[in-house]
This record gives C-alpha cells, structure tokens and sequence, in this order.
C-alpha cells in the first residue's frame, strides 16, 4: 500500500514532546485558575460581596443589593468565558493554518471586518435579529480574511508572517474608520456603540449568551476536530499530503471554524484584540506544539485571560470600569512587538 494511501502516524520531535502528565498538569492548573477567576469576577465590582452572599446568589437568593449583584454578574463571567475560548482558538486556528505566528483575529483584520459589516448591516438595513447580526458577523469576518490573505500574497514571497501581519494592521486600520464615518453621522446607534466597538462584556443578558453559544459551540466542534490535520499542516503542504492528509479540506474546515468563532464573538462583545495572539503562544511553551493538546488548553487560558481582563478592568476605575478591550490590548501589544523582533519569525 502506498504512503499517499496509508496515514502514517505523525513523527514527534524529541524538543516538542512533553509528557501526558506535564499536560494534565498545566491543564489542571488552567481550570482551577479559570474557577478561582470566575469567584473574583462574581466577588469583584462596584460593590464587593462576601463567600456567602456568593452562595446565596448562586442559589437564586435576591432578596439583599449584594446578591443582586452576584446574579447580575454572572451573565458577564459566562459571556466572559465563551468570547476568550473563541478567540483563543480562534487565534490558535489561525496561526495554524497560515503557519504565521503573528496571525490574530484583530491583527489580520478579521475582527474588524467582521465589526465593519454588522455596522453597515445595521445603520443600513436596519439588522435587529440577534442570529442575523452573528450571520453577518461570520460573513465580515470570512470576507476580510480573503481579502488580507490575498493583499498578502501579493508580490515577492507570497504571504510571509510580516506581509500578512502588515496587510492585517492597515486593514484593520482602515475597517475602524469606516465604521467610525458610518457611526458619526448617526447619533441614534452611535451612543451604542460607542463601548461596543472597544470590546466588552458587560451589560449582557442571558439571551444574548443564549444566541451566541450555539455558534461558539459549532466552532469549537469544528477546530477541535482539526486538530490531527492541524498537527500535519505544520509539516508542511507537500509532507502533510504525503502522511495521507487533505491538506485543503483541512485548511478549510479549520478556516471555517475560526471565522465562526471570531464572528460570534466580535457580534457578542465587540473587537476584542490579541486574545488570539497572546494565549497560543503562552500555551506551546507551556504543553508544546501537539494541536491535540493545545487547542483545549488554549481554550481554558482564553477564558482565565478575558476573566481577568475584566475583574481587573472593574477593580482599577472603581465606580467605574475599563473595558476589557483595553486590558487585552496593553497585555498584548508588548507580545506582539516581542514576536515580531524573534530572530525566527517566520516560523510557527
């Protein structure tokens, strides 16, 4: 039986390997951190509340202001929790489809694109459907990752990291003004979107999660899933297709899956940046570059991140907050630049 035929298991190398207890570890520790977050996000806001009036929220109690609170913040800890899985993996998807280790929703534009069509959709159409705007969202998001890609492409080289990470930024950079010359002039939708397009969790309702989950879901199904062929593509085309790989199949339904969960969540709680930039690259130092074992650490470390982002965005502007938008963004432009000045960046 020949090679192309037969699906040879993938070589591992001996710098790449980490024992299956290591992993179990870190993903352990991962999602005692994301429960421990996930108290100081309920715990933590314009009014602090103790372990009890938690409890007694979690219970359904609202009879006093503090567990009120509880119950009112727990819609923004769960949306918290699916938006930083999202982009996590959808960042991690990415970067391993492209094999371009400055991929990013935000800087290659596909969150941008996806905010710049639920705008137009909504100032010109008048999109008011919950499952619309997300639909919309999606297919911004596809459209602007076509459209980087190709920018990308262009010239000598093909789409190296740098040329895509640079036709990704002036993208996004242009995506924000449209939308803020569509916004401007309309003062009726302007006043809600004004913290909607730095990105945040707060003020959501357990409908809107309830719209968004479903498509989070799907996406993760479907990155999950990929995680095999992810690991071949990092091979390279030409040795992935040998091993027996759909390399193009592979790229699409993993692109696919991306684009569905950066949609959802940019729909949900806005442009939120370098989510999907910082955390994958934190979690292959942590359980190396097994896409099996990645992905659902990614997962959980997105999560811990958003959850953190927003509890500290509460704390530091108390009676007021910072969006989370703003703590993902000064986390992660410091990452960003240091990836860009790595001697190998054009190595995932």
């Amino acid at each position: 039986m020949s090679t192309a035929q037969t699906r040879t298991p993938l070589p591992d190398a001996a710098t790449l390997r980490r024992p299956a207890a290591v992993r179990l570890a870190w993903l352990g520790a991962g999602l005692v951190l994301l429960a421990a977050l996930c108290a100081a996000s309920v715990a933590f806001g314009v009014r602090e509340v103790s372990f009890g009036d938690i409890l007694a929220g979690l219970a359904g109690d609202t009879s006093g202001v503090a567990q009120s609170a509880v119950v009112a913040r727990l819609p923004r800890t769960v949306l918290a929790i699916l938006v930083g899985v999202a982009l996590a993996l959808s960042g991690a998807s990415i970067q391993a489809v492209t094999r371009n280790p400055l991929a990013d929703p935000a800087i290659l534009g596909v969150s941008g694109g996806a905010a710049l069509a639920v705008v137009i959709g909504i100032a010109f159409f008048g999109l008011s459907q919950p499952y619309a705007v997300i639909v919309v969202a999606t297919i911004g998001s596809a459209g602007a990752a076509a459209f980087v890609y190709t920018v990308g492409s262009l010239g000598r080289g093909g789409a190296t990291p740098l040329k895509l990470a640079l036709a990704g930024a002036a993208s996004s950079a242009a995506f924000a003004s449209l939308v803020s010359a569509i916004l401007l002039p309309r003062v009726d939708i302007m006043e809600s979107f004004r913290f909607w397009q730095i990105g945040g969790v707060g003020g959501t309702t357990w409908d809107r999660i309830g719209v968004a989950l479903p498509f989070i879901v799907l996406g993760v199904v479907v990155c999950l899933a990929c995680a095999r062929g992810m690991n071949s593509l990092a091979l390279g085309d030409d040795l992935a297709a040998g091993l027996g790989e759909n390399v193009a199949r592979t790229r699409l339904i993993s692109f696919i899956g991306a684009v569905i969960l950066c949609g959802a969540a940019t729909a949900v709680a806005g442009p939120i940046a370098f989510v999907g930039l910082v955390v994958p690259h934190l979690c292959r130092l942590l359980v190396g570059t097994d896409h099996r074992w990645l992905l659902p650490f990614t997962a959980v470390v997105g999560a811990c991140l958003l959850v953190a982002s927003d509890v500290v965005g509460r704390v530091i502007a108390r009676p007021d907050e910072v969006e989370v938008g703003v703590i993902t963004a000064l986390v992660g432009a410091p990452v960003f630049i240091w990836i860009v000045r790595r001697q190998k960046v054009r190595e995932l």
